[in-house]
């Protein structure tokens, strides 16, 4: 059971990942592959939506999938859209990236093989790697407009069985640590850090919540 205070500071925490935009409509929609498979639904339902006419499900077995899963996300994200109602014409799926910037690499050479050349983009991801997401895809991908989003739910509504909130804390505080440290890597652009942020991810570390941390 986290204390009150360890969820006050992870909720700090899951409020900077936000990006908090305001969604448009778009030339492609590309989501990206993760052990949450309400990132394909969503993905689904700003396609139905009519928000863009084209979506590229990315991820192969990655860091947090490899050891649960043995068909890549992106065919599992790809059958969750299709069941939704999305036309499988409309989707293209990439399913050798393990890591963000793979997902945007990857991407950038299917559209391309495939005669495509989207300009604006909706990234949709877990609600706590919106910004590592932007960060990232702006690094590959300087040219291109984009927009973020994520699964609607609250920080309290988000835990599952199989995504309890401790795996959430500390996904979320290895994130944090990425996006102080990849820009200086070439992996993503930098992304200010407020001070109240980094005391909260601190304080977190101390309490035990290092399992996702980055080799620096």
């Amino acid at each position: 059971m986290l204390s009150p205070e360890i969820r006050s500071l992870g909720k700090i925490l899951w409020d900077y990942h936000h990006m908090n935009h305001s969604l448009k409509k778009s030339d492609c929609i590309l989501a990206l592959g993760s052990h949450d498979l309400r990132v394909a639904e969503r993905a689904a339902d700003l396609y139905l939506e009519g928000l863009a006419p084209l979506i590229v499900f990315s991820g192969g077995l990655g860091n947090l999938t490899s050891n649960i899963w043995t068909v890549p996300e992106a065919h599992q994200f790809a059958e969750i859209a299709v069941r939704k109602g999305v036309p499988a014409k409309d989707i293209l799926v990439e399913n050798k990236s393990t890591n963000t910037g793979e997902n945007i690499t990857f991407s950038q050479k299917l559209l391309k093989e495939k005669g495509l050349d989207p300009e604006t983009f909706i990234v949709v991801q877990k609600p706590y790697m919106e910004r590592r997401s932007y960060a990232t895809f702006k690094k590959h991908w300087p040219d291109k407009e984009l927009l973020v989003t994520s699964p609607q739910f609250s920080f309290e509504e988000y835990p599952t069985k199989d995504i309890p909130i401790e795996k959430v804390i500390n996904i979320m505080t290895g994130d944090l640590q990425r996006i102080k440290i990849y820009p200086v890597k070439g992996f993503q652009i930098p992304q200010d850090i407020p001070e109240e942020v980094w005391q909260a991810y601190e304080k977190l570390i101390a309490a035990g919540f290092n399992k996702h941390l980055a080799k620096e």
